[in-house]
C-alpha cells in the first residue's frame, strides 16, 4: 500500500470545515484504491498570527519542503488588514516553493446550472494555466511624495517627470506605483507547460495579454509565446487581449481548451471562469511546481460569516484534493472523486444552499465519500 504524508493548512473562516470534508473523501479514496494518507496539520492562519505574530517562518517553509504536496483551506480574516495573511502565507508559499503554475480547470459538471444561456457541459470544459510567480505580483511597489523618496521611488519620480513633464515636488502631492516584471525563463516555462498540456487535450492553446497597451511587458510575452509555439507545430494557437477573452468566455466558452496567461490577468479571468462553471463553490485550483512542492486549494475565500454553520459547499475543496492526489500519481482515485462529485450533482438530493439545496457541508462530504467507495 502506498503511503503519503500530506501537510494540511486548514486556514481561516470556513477553511477547517471544508478541509475536513476534503480529507474525508481522500481517506475514502485511499481505502478504495489502496493508499494511505498521514495528515500533518499546521496551525498557520489568522488565529496563529494573532497569538504568535508568525505567518510562515523560514523554519516552517523548510519543513514543508520535505513533502510533495500541501492541502490548503482558505486564508483571510476581517480582524487582520487585507493582504497580511494572503502575502505572508499564500504568496509566501508560492514564491518559496517556486509554484510557477496556477492550474484552474473550468469545467461545467453535469447537474450544475450555468448563468450562460443555452450552454452545456460540452461547451464549458477548458483549463487556465496562469503564471504564478511574476508580473505585477512580485511585490515591488510603494509611494513617493514631495521630499520623501529613495531607491525605487526616486526612479519612479524621474520616470514620472520624463513621461508627463511634471515634478512631484510641485505638481503632485503623492504618487503610488506597482512594478510588473516577467522574465524569459519564467515566461517560457509556463508557456511550455501549457503547450505540453494542450498536446494531451484538443491541441488548442489560447494566449492572453494586453500587448496593445502595455507593449513592453506583454509584447515580450507574445514574443516568447511565438518562439515556443514553433516547437509545437501541431498545436493551434491564437492571441487574446484580456478584455476580449472575458467577453468570449461568456459568449463562446466552447472556443477554448487550454488558456495560458500572465499572473494578474489569470487571477481575474479564473474568477469569471468559476462563475460560468457554476460558482466559486465548485472551483478548485492548484499551485504547481512540476519538480517540487505543489499546493492545492479552493479558489474561494474564507467566508468568515459562514464559519461554524455547516452550510458551505465543500466541493471545490474536495475537487482540489482530487487534483492533489492526481499530482501524486493516483489518477484512478482522482477520477473517481470527480466522478462521485458529478454523480452527487446530477442526482441533486444532497446539495448545499448555493446550489439550491438545504444539505450541510458534512452531508455533502459524506455523500461524495460514500460514492467514491461504491465506485470501486
Amino acid at each position: 500500500m502506498a503511503q503519503y504524508k500530506i501537510p494540511v493548512i486548514p486556514g481561516d473562516g470556513i477553511g477547517p470545515e471544508i478541509v475536513a470534508e476534503g480529507r474525508k473523501v481522500l481517506d475514502a479514496a485511499g481505502e478504495a484504491y489502496g493508499f494511505d494518507i498521514e495528515w500533518i496539520e499546521y496551525p498557520h492562519g489568522a488565529e496563529h498570527y494573532l497569538k504568535t505574530g508568525e505567518l510562515l517562518s523560514e523554519d516552517t517553509l523548510k519543513e514543508l519542503s520535505g513533502y510533495d504536496a500541501i492541502y490548503l483551506g482558505s486564508i483571510g480574516d476581517p480582524r487582520i488588514p487585507p493582504g497580511v495573511l494572503e502575502q505572508g502565507i499564500l504568496l509566501n508559499a508560492r514564491f518559496y516553493f517556486d509554484q510557477y503554475i496556477n492550474l484552474r480547470p473550468v469545467k461545467l459538471l453535469k447537474g450544475v446550472e450555468t448563468p450562460l444561456k443555452d450552454k452545456t457541459p460540452e461547451d464549458i470544459d477548458f483549463v487556465v494555466v496562469r503564471e504564478n510567480t511574476e508580473d505585477l505580483y512580485i511585490g515591488v511597489g510603494g509611494r513617493a511624495s514631495a521630499g520623501k523618496s529613495h531607491g525605487t521611488a526616486e526612479i519612479v519620480r524621474n520616470l514620472y517627470h520624463v513621461k508627463f513633464g511634471l515634478d512631484i515636488e510641485t505638481d503632485a502631492d503623492e504618487i503610488a506605483y506597482q512594478i510588473g516584471l516577467i522574465s524569459r525563463q519564467g515566461t517560457e516555462r509556463v508557456i511550455r507547460y501549457a503547450f505540453e498540456l494542450a498536446s494531451t487535450r484538443e491541441k488548442q492553446l489560447a494566449s492572453v495579454d494586453k500587448a496593445n497597451v502595455m507593449t513592453d511587458i506583454y509584447g515580450f510575452w507574445r514574443e516568447v509565446f511565438t518562439s515556443v509555439a514553433g516547437e509545437y507545430p501541431d498545436i493551434e494557437t491564437d492571441f487574446n487581449f484580456v478584455d476580449a477573452i472575458c467577453m468570449w468566455f461568456v459568449k463562446n466558452p466552447e472556443w477554448f481548451d487550454v488558456v495560458v496567461t500572465p499572473n494578474m490577468f489569470g487571477d481575474i479571468i479564473t474568477d469569471l471562469g468559476a462563475m460560468i462553471q457554476g460558482g466559486l463553490g465548485l472551483a478548485p485550483g492548484g499551485n504547481i511546481n512540476p519538480d517540487g512542492v505543489s499546493m492545492f486549494e479552493p479558489i474561494h475565500g474564507s467566508a468568515p460569516k459562514h464559519r461554524g454553520l455547516n452550510k458551505v459547499n465543500p466541493i471545490a475543496t474536495i475537487w482540489a484534493g482530487a487534483m492533489l492526489i492526481e499530482q501524486l500519481g493516483e489518477r484512478d482515485a482522482a477520477n473517481a472523486i470527480v466522478g462521485a462529485i458529478e454523480t452527487n450533482l446530477i442526482e441533486g438530493a444532497v446539495k448545499t444552499y448555493d446550489l439550491g439545496g438545504s444539505s450541510g457541508t458534512t452531508d455533502v462530504g459524506d455523500d461524495i465519500a460514500g460514492r467514491v467507495m461504491q465506485a470501486r
